[in-house]
């Protein structure tokens, strides 16, 4: 099964911060069986949002949404979502009254102001389900098979764990992949031809190319691979060592196998 991610904020934008959201995500996925198939960064725009979460919505595919749904004026990700939906914004009464236990918590009445603001980080698109938030207790929301999750990594992670977790578990390791890769001295150009040519023999194996920066032993290194899921996976190994002689007629003098996590 296959998700998608988007990373909202500014900062990350213009770059005062790094996203450390892409890496967690994918492995998180890969860990269950499951994959990140695409990644979007957005700007704090409400109309912008709402035409992406309108768009994301109409798609059907479960996302994760980091980022944009606090309480200050330049978080607009819960009223976007609301207005992709059509749906008015509600106070949800579980999310209001965890967050009356951080105001007491924090020495803040129930009338004061830091409560009242404080409490618009549980008005959500009316029918979303909550996302508990074990860091501060002021939780995320749901709604359909897309989970708004806070900007700060150390809230967002354990949060989306969750989500998989509970709402995932039946799906997570059902799919097959696997994949082979491997360092050769080959342009482009002689790789193309290989690569269409054991997708055309293999139906369900797919091919990539990555070149690298050559170095003074090298004038060409690319990583080549071929990766599969479910029943394809079957047909991998014969694929690989077809490519494998394909590329040494194509003048490879070296295939050096790359580590897992540079496929």
């Amino acid at each position: 099964m296959t998700f998608s991610l988007i990373v909202v904020g500014d900062e990350i934008l213009h770059g005062s911060r790094q996203d450390k959201h892409f890496a967690f995500f994918k492995q998180l996925l890969k860990k269950r069986g499951l994959q990140l198939d695409s990644v979007q960064y957005l700007p704090d725009n409400r109309p912008i949002l709402a035409h992406r979460l309108r768009q994301s919505f109409a798609e059907g595919r479960p996302t994760f949404i980091t980022g944009g749904i606090g309480s200050t004026p330049d978080d607009h990700t819960r009223q976007a979502a609301a207005e992709a939906l059509g749906l008015p914004l509600a106070l949800h009464p579980q999310a209001a009254a965890h967050i009356e236990t951080v105001s007491l918590k924090h020495g803040d009445s129930l009338d004061s102001p830091a409560h009242r603001i404080r409490l618009r980080m549980a008005e959500f698109p009316q029918g979303s389900s909550l996302i508990p938030n074990p860091y501060n207790n002021i939780a995320g929301f749901s709604i359909r098979e897309h989970y708004f999750l806070p900007g700060f990594p150390v809230m967002a992670q354990p949060m989306a764990a969750w989500v998989l977790d509970q709402l995932y578990a039946h799906l997570q390791h059902q799919t097959e992949r696997r994949s082979i890769s491997a360092w050769i001295d080959l342009p482009e150009s002689r790789v193309s031809p290989v690569m269409s040519s054991i997708e055309q023999r293999h139906p369900g194996i797919r091919s990539f190319s990555l070149p690298a920066t050559p170095t003074a032993e090298r004038r060409y290194r690319l990583l080549f691979g071929l990766k599969a899921e479910g029943t394809a996976c079957a047909q991998l190994d014969q694929a690989w060592q077809e490519a494998q002689a394909q590329l040494k007629e194509q003048g490879a003098t070296q295939i050096e196998l790359a580590a897992d996590d540079e496929a």
